[in-house]
């Protein structure tokens, strides 16, 4: 994954789609996406449903959590 210019946010559904595309979370992938999560002022129901199927994934054990 290519180191994301800070002016240019990434979307929380592209961080999704490509977590969802490799089946890992890499901690560039937490860090985008927190940095994402934590620049807006509230978290619409689209976006609480897409942290939720990282989390249920991760626990499940369908995504990786890798370094």
């Amino acid at each position: 994954m290519t180191v994301q210019n800070l002016s240019t946010p990434v979307s929380v559904d592209k961080i999704v789609e490509r977590i969802f595309a490799f089946r890992q979370i890499t901690r560039t992938d937490q860090n985008l996406l927190m940095s994402a999560l934590l620049a807006k002022n509230f978290i619409n129901d689209k976006e609480q449903y897409q942290i939720n199927r990282v989390f249920e994934g991760v626990q499940k054990g369908s995504i990786r959590v890798v370094e």
